[in-house]
């Protein structure tokens, strides 16, 4: 790596770094696991598997880049895709340091918030896992009493809640299309649930610019 080499320089290097050993550790795993059972996949049934699947996850993958990368930031984005759980925390957690810092995503301030909003709570998810592992046998009764599940199970909606009446405060007028939308799809389509959230999150952003586009050209915006 070249000495000379700007911030930005070194957040591409070492996100395209962490992200190739990502995809190694990834498929390493299930590869040693091959060698070490000696079992062999039964190509033709992976490659239905695949295809059925496939298809999905690349055309998320892509939505998500494109979607992603101007809310967090190039820095956060690498972060975000290395650890995960980007829906659910990650943004979140950008969204509501950006608010807090009073800075615009697109811009330098926003590139560095982002990143340390971002890295902070990987290290915080981390170590609240780590507690958890080890509390999880002591905790088991408490965490399953029936008495707390209407709590847990209300917290995501709680945290995206909350974040939602700054954002849609701040432009009632764009934010009414996709609420609608988002309700209308998930009341019709029982098929979508909380394991589609990460699908219909890129879904509602491009229609969000969709109707933000349109309102622009008739001046309602």
């Amino acid at each position: 790596m070249k000495k000379n080499m700007t911030y930005m320089d070194s957040v591409h290097f070492y996100g395209r770094l962490w992200g190739w050993i990502l995809l190694l550790i990834i498929v390493s795993v299930p590869t040693i696991t091959c060698i070490v059972f000696q079992a062999v996949p039964q190509w033709a049934a992976l490659g239905k598997g695949l295809v059925a699947v496939l298809p999905m996850y690349w055309a998320v993958g892509l939505v998500e880049v494109f979607t992603y990368v101007p809310m967090l930031g190039a820095g956060g984005t690498y972060l975000s895709f290395v650890t995960g759980n980007i829906s659910n925390l990650k943004l979140p957690v950008a969204l509501d340091a950006l608010e807090r810092a009073k800075v615009k995503p697109s811009s330098e301030e926003g590139e560095i918030v982002s990143t340390i909003s971002i890295a902070v709570s990987s290290i915080v998810t981390t170590v609240i896992i780590i507690i958890g592992v080890i509390l999880i046998v002591p905790l088991t009764p408490i965490l399953e009493n029936p008495a707390l599940t209407a709590a847990f199970d209300q917290m995501l909606p709680a945290l995206f809640g909350g974040l939602g009446v700054v954002f849609v405060s701040k432009n009632p007028k764009l934010a009414i299309a996709p609420i609608i939308l988002m309700l209308t799809l998930f009341i019709a389509i029982d098929a979508l649930n909380q394991g589609t959230v990460g699908v219909m999150v890129p879904v509602g952003v491009l229609f969000t610019i969709a109707v933000a586009r349109i309102l622009y050209k008739k001046g309602k915006l």
